[in-house]
């Protein structure tokens, strides 16, 4: 059995590279989960499966959080219709002038909204879509920007529900295991410089903006820019907000206002409710009330909030309640593949949660483990945890308790730090290549981009900060500085980035241009 609970999340993603349909794919991973659960039984599987399903979807966290991505849905909707989405690009396409000063604008913004990464992807996508667009950036890349910064950024702070729920999470681990003398918060604190992944992902960026692309990303970079295609031919993004939406409302075009206002709503209410939820009314400071916070009651109260902003904004411009309705069915719809993919995504985490995946792989590992190979060995099962199951959280979550007594034993307080830092950087890796991940399907929708061509392209792109992480990780015995391997880190990404882009690109792309010329 236990080796048998690693087979569902690997069908799972294999199907879906293969076969490009998500759907199915996640279902029949949960339908052979529940074979292996039933002992072998297909017609009890079937009724595990719908069981998971249903199981998921009145959990009270799931549920508020699927009504608050239908509120995000409406919310977008309401901007695009009222012109706030054109608004923005004529303020900003006369200063934006060039493609990589456009792929700028969501790398900036994704920087700056760092207080939750569902949200992140809600604002930068809508923000930067349709400019990207003009310029013919492949909706590909655009999703790689949106997936790259939405993660590392929540992870690291400066506040962040993420870092509210890590910090919890440090606590526990340490009440636990009875260790005593070290606060939690300064213990996450210590632990950033050794989240090597996160911080060289931020740095990844740019490089590739400035630099060349390569792998399947240079193919749709080239693609979009000769002949215009911002997705594939035969492809199927998870949404479409002008195909699900039509025309604005009034064709000369909105103001920047009717983007600017449920944007600075949403932000606004979405961290007074975080505050607000963790009893900061009641005088807990800041990082304690983001501890004890209720993301999914906050954040949707921000989405709500949003989409209040965007009726009102209809009724100023006009529109009766016929379009106004139709707005918000459209915006709804624009999720529903988004919600279907979340919810069976969720189901194949209670799979692997009821046949053992990560206690099977913690367990695997953990009898041999040594100080100078726990960061790394701490490092690559976060990244197959949150591959396979596709939640960073719930990566955090199954190995923070392992990960900090067991650092603690074998190393002291220095470990702890590290071990914390793997943990975290090893799990937002999975956020970024499982095609199961919520926020990598958040970054599809909202870049618009079809769901396996993001999977596909942004891969090759975690791997070399995941790879030189690794290398990190087996040097601290030599290099006992995180800022020294930081520094030699990101150089070391700089010249592998420029080194496989002009290679690909001599390699591959120099002929296909000489060939249409």
């Amino acid at each position: 059995m236990e080796l048998l609970s690693i087979v569902p999340p690997i069908v799972a993603v294999i199907l879906a590279i293969i076969t490009r349909r998500v759907l199915i794919s996640l279902f029949i991973s949960i339908w052979i989960g529940g074979i292996i659960a039933a002992g072998g039984n297909p017609f009890s599987a079937v009724g595990l499966t719908f069981t998971w399903m249903k199981d998921v979807m009145v959990d009270e966290w799931n549920a508020r959080f699927l009504v608050m991505v239908a509120l995000l849905g409406i919310g977008a909707a309401f901007m695009f219709k009222t012109g706030g989405s054109e608004g923005l690009i004529r303020l900003l396409e006369k200063k934006l002038t060039t493609k990589k000063r456009v792929l700028f604008l969501p790398y900036v913004l994704g920087i700056l909204i760092f207080f939750n990464d569902y949200v992140n992807s809600v604002i930068v996508g809508n923000a930067s879509k349709d400019i990207t667009g003009k310029k013919k950036v492949s909706r590909e890349k655009l999703a790689y920007v949106l997936d790259t910064t939405a993660a590392p950024m929540a992870t690291i702070g400066p506040v962040s529900d993420w870092i509210g729920f890590q910090v919890s999470l440090i606590a526990g681990a340490m009440a636990s295991a009875a260790i005593v003398g070290i606060e939690p918060y300064f213990a996450f604190l210590q632990s950033i410089p050794w989240n090597f992944y996160a911080i060289l992902c931020l740095f990844a960026v740019p490089m590739i903006i400035l630099g060349k692309d390569f792998g399947p990303m240079a193919k749709a970079e080239h693609r979009a820019e000769t002949t215009g295609q911002l997705i594939a031919e035969g492809s199927t993004p998870l949404s479409s907000v002008e195909q699900d939406l039509g025309e604005p409302f009034k064709k000369e075009g909105g103001s920047v206002w009717n983007f600017i206002l449920p944007l600075v709503t949403l932000i606004s209410v979405s961290i007074w409710g975080l505050w607000y939820t963790g009893g900061g009314a009641e005088g807990k400071s800041i990082m304690n009330a983001l501890a004890d916070t209720d993301v999914s009651i906050a954040l949707t109260w921000g989405a709500f909030a949003m989409s209040t902003v965007g009726i009102i904004l209809a009724l100023i411009q006009g529109a009766g309640f016929q379009k106004i309705e139709e707005t918000l069915l459209g915006g709804i719809s624009t999720m529903l593949p988004a919600l279907i993919i979340i919810v069976l995504a969720w189901s194949i985490g209670t799979v692997t949660d009821v046949l053992g995946t990560a206690e099977f792989v913690v367990n695997s590992t953990e009898s041999w483990m040594t100080p100078a190979l726990l960061p790394f060995l701490v490092f690559i099962i976060a990244m197959f945890i949150s591959f396979a199951t596709g939640t960073s959280w719930g990566t955090m979550a199954i190995l923070t308790p392992v990960a900090i007594p067991l650092a603690y034993s074998i190393g002291g307080e220095p470990l702890i730090h590290m071990a914390i830092g793997a943990v975290f950087a090893g799990a937002i890796f999975g956020d970024h290549v499982s095609p199961i991940s919520d926020t990598t399907v958040m970054a599809s929708i909202f870049a618009g981009s079809d769901h396996i061509a993001h999977v596909k392209t942004q891969m090759p792109y975690a791997i070399v900060p995941a790879a030189l992480t690794g290398v990190m990780y087996l040097s601290y015995t030599i290099i006992g500085s995180s800022i020294v391997l930081l520094i030699i880190g990101i150089v070391a990404q700089f010249f592998i980035l420029r080194y496989l882009g002009n290679r690909y690109h001599k390699k591959h792309i120099e002929p296909l241009q000489r060939k249409s010329a």
